[in-house]
């Protein structure tokens, strides 16, 4: 063999003839595809990967890994190939184990979190403690890979060829701690097999990706395999036990063997909130670890980020974080792009800020959550996203009728469906009393106008997106740099 090459064996696939080839890399896209690849034609929603299987023979390659429907897709283009086929009964997972022994490195260190909400704060607040304790750090998920190292992502738990290469170079650039953003796609699709995970975390659940997935149950399924398949027995879990969903995966960890931490309010919860007092720029935190008080300052807006703050510290310690040394870098955490963000300010007071929620629950956590904050009124301007659960839509208006003061509805992300549509849904829920504006710019515009001292507005949705997807276009749009401008044009600056 040359150097930068496997046998298939070596891979762990085994050829349906018995044939070993000599493989030269690993390819999902077949215009990827070079002379000696393997090429993986997977199961998709809408194609099967089968149907290129065709293109990545005239491209030499040396293997193709698929599933049996895949494999009598492409009959014909496969009769009389010399090559090695593959027929695995789950070819995502085939794949990621693959590009696991492919790539060979990882981080020593490797977390995963997952839940509806909160993946990306933990993850983020997970580096943040480790670069603070002097480690060499990355956080990869729907912000990109961040850190010590850096990159862009298509999707918040990339496909295993993407995932185990960037931790492949992350270790190789010294990076020795990551935590990861786990999605239900991503878990589903077995994305994340062959990663090595030292410990997880849950947040929370409430709906989403109902689109995906055929109901909760299903949904809460996908969620739980990063408990229950991707952690070994004798791994950490770290689960906010508030909820019922949250006490479940916590009986889900124990079966499996897992070393728990519980966070949360709950009386039993190992790293507990005890109280929090809020002001307009952060909040004071007091809670326990195993029983012993603290009191620390957060510069972060949100009661529901305190859990988050857990979370993240309960996974710092299960990769060999010091309790006295972690606590002391949490005043110094800093909020997430787009997570409860602080963007821009009236002369008169009022803040405004900007939040990804754009999920029904993630809608009553931030409006919630900010509520202590502000001595005037709530003022929120959201939409829903077109190609999506369409269900979440009347909930997200309703959610928004029911913890602000003031709702505007406007358009988010309408892909390929009519905008009218998704905001009527909306508006649905939200009430008579909502103003429908379809221009976000003009939403946005107007719920700054609105503002009086001491009122608030958030901005939900799109948090770090500079983007606005209408049909198959992106526009360039930014929810933090239109409320700045909209404060400083109605202010009088510009």
């Amino acid at each position: 063999m040359t150097p930068g090459t496997k046998t298939l064996s070596q891979l762990g696939l085994r050829a349906k003839d018995g044939r070993d080839p000599t493989i030269t890399g690993l390819s999902l896209d077949s215009r990827t595809v070079k002379p000696g690849h393997l090429f993986a034609a997977l199961p998709g929603s809408a194609l099967h990967g089968a149907d290129f299987i065709p293109y990545a023979l005239r491209m030499d390659a040396g293997a193709v890994l698929t599933d049996r429907a895949g494999a009598e897709k492409a009959a014909e283009a496969l009769a009389g190939w010399d090559g090695a086929l593959v027929i695995a009964e789950d070819p995502r997972a085939a794949l990621a184990g693959a590009a696991a022994l492919w790539f060979e490195r990882q981080p020593q260190h490797v977390v995963a979190i997952t839940g509806t909400s909160g993946k990306t704060s933990v993850a983020n607040f997970t580096r943040q403690i480790w670069q603070m304790l002097g480690h060499k750090a990355i956080s990869v998920g729907t912000m990109g890979v961040q850190g010590d190292f850096q990159a862009k992502l298509q999707h918040t738990t990339p496909d295993p060829l993407t995932l185990h290469r960037i931790l492949a170079e992350a270790s190789a650039e010294g990076v020795d701690y990551a935590a990861m953003e786990a999605s239900s796609h991503g878990l589903d699709q077995r994305r994340l097999d062959g990663v090595q995970v030292e410990a997880a975390a849950f947040t929370n659940f409430s709906q989403d990706h109902l689109d995906y997935h055929a109901d909760f149950g299903e949904y809460f399924a996908a969620k739980a395999l990063l408990f229950n398949h991707i952690l070994e027995e004798g791994s950490s879990a770290v689960i906010n036990i508030d909820s019922d969903r949250g006490r479940q995966m916590a009986d889900i960890a124990n079966d499996r063997g897992l070393a728990i931490t519980t966070v949360g309010r709950h009386e039993h919860a190992m790293l507990r909130i005890l109280d929090q007092r809020y002001d307009s720029t952060g909040q004071d935190l007091r809670f326990s670890v195993m029983g012993q008080p603290y009191l620390i300052r957060l510069g972060l807006i949100g009661g529901f980020q305190a859990e988050n703050v857990l979370l993240a510290m309960g996974l710092a310690l299960d990769t060999g974080g010091v309790a006295e040394q972690v606590i002391r870098t949490l005043p110094e955490l800093e909020t997430v792009r787009g997570r409860m963000q602080l963007v821009a300010q009236r002369e008169n007071g009022a803040a405004v800020f900007v939040d990804y929620a754009h999920k029904p629950g993630a809608v009553i956590a931030a409006l919630q959550s900010l509520r202590p904050h502000v001595m005037g009124r709530i003022v929120v301007v959201l939409g829903a996203g077109g190609d999506r659960d369409k269900g979440k839509r009347l909930l997200m208006g309703q959610a928004a009728r029911e913890y602000a003061d003031v709702v505007i509805v406007t358009d988010d992300n309408p892909r390929t469906e009519d905008p009218a549509t998704i905001r009527a849904a909306v508006m649905e829920g939200a009430g008579p009393d909502a103003i429908e504006v379809p221009d976000r710019a003009e939403a946005i515009l107007r719920g700054v106008d609105a503002l009086q001292p001491g009122d608030a507005l958030l901005i939900a949705g799109k948090g770090h997106e500079t983007g606005q997807i209408v049909g198959q276009d992106v526009y360039p749009f930014d929810d933090s740099e239109q409320a700045s401008v909209a404060v400083a044009a109605l202010d009088g600056k510009i």
